[in-house]
This record gives structure tokens, C-alpha cells and sequence, in this order.
């Protein structure tokens, strides 16, 4: 098992994406803000702590889709592996804290987003859904379940199988 440094972050974009390409494939970097806040008991209300700056760094396909969807000040919520950027400059050795995102999302708290699946090379096509009213039974939309049923599926046996740990 790696021992990587997981973190998620929930901040604002403070520097717009910027996609290069490099010999190892596509990049798209940009730098996030995350602020938190501690509750003043003498003034009754939130105040903000000083903030936390991060750069991020995202690979192939997400590079892309972050770059066509993140703009500065846009809420965000970024998962990946942290890590120590190091160089060496004039000056003497240098380095910045970068998180490698695995994953980029929207802040659905500040607002509300649309998502559209892009077209991957190379991936296998999705599956296509089934309309629960193609199977002979029209499912009413504020329903979860068809009136008078338990589960959408039957379960075959009343054991079911612990999930086999990876």
C-alpha cells in the first residue's frame, strides 16, 4: 500500500487555470485559497483566520476538463496527494506545497453546477440507462419506488456478502 499524503481542500480559486503540455502529457495548474473561521464570542459573530494557499496541479483528462470548467474566484473542492515541489534557483533551494488532484468539483454549497460527461479517447462506451418505463412499469417521478414494492431489485438470498476489501 503507497503511503501517500491525501487531502481535500474546500477553497476559492484565487489564480485562473493555466494548461500547458509537457513531455509527460497535458497540465492545467492553478492556486486555491482556503480560509477557515473561528466563532468571536465578544463580537457575536464569524471571523476569518488567515488563509491557506495551495497550488494544484491536475493530469490527462482532468487537466482538461478543469481547465474548460474552473475560472478564478469559483468555490471548489479539490481531492488529491500532497506534496513538496523542491528547485533549486540563484537564490538557493527553493519549494511550495502542491496538492496532485485527483479530483476538482464545484462547491455545490455557494451555488449550483450542470454536469456534462466529455468524450474520453479510448474508454469503453458507458452503458446505456434504462428508462424504468421500458420495462412495462411507469415509475411516477416523485417516487423512489413503484407504489407497493420494497426495493427497486429482489434480492436472491437473505445473506448478503461482505464486500471484499482492495
Amino acid at each position: 500500500m503507497a503511503k501517500e499524503t491525501l487531502i481535500t481542500v474546500v477553497g476559492n480559486v484565487v489564480k485562473p487555470p493555466q494548461k500547458n503540455r509537457t513531455a509527460s502529457g497535458s497540465v492545467t495548474k492553478f492556486r486555491v485559497a482556503s480560509t477557515a473561521q473561528r466563532f468571536d464570542k465578544e463580537s457575536q459573530r464569524w471571523v476569518d483566520k488567515k488563509p491557506l494557499f495551495l497550488d494544484v496541479e491536475c493530469w490527462g483528462e482532468l487537466a482538461g476538463n478543469v481547465s474548460h470548467t474552473v475560472t478564478k474566484g469559483d468555490p471548489v473542492v479539490v481531492h488529491g496527494e500532497l506534496f513538496t515541489d523542491e528547485w533549486e534557483t540563484d537564490q538557493g533551494r527553493r519549494s511550495k506545497t502542491v496538492i496532485r488532484a485527483a479530483s476538482v468539483a464545484p462547491d455545490l454549497t455557494w451555488g449550483t453546477a450542470e454536469f456534462r460527461r466529455t468524450a474520453r479517447s479510448g474508454a469503453p462506451a458507458q452503458p446505456e440507462v434504462t428508462d424504468p418505463g421500458e420495462l412495462g412499469e411507469d415509475v411516477p417521478a416523485d417516487e423512489d419506488y413503484p407504489a407497493g414494492l420494497s426495493a427497486l431489485y429482489e434480492v436472491d438470498s437473505a445473506t448478503v456478502p461482505e464486500p471484499a476489501l482492495h
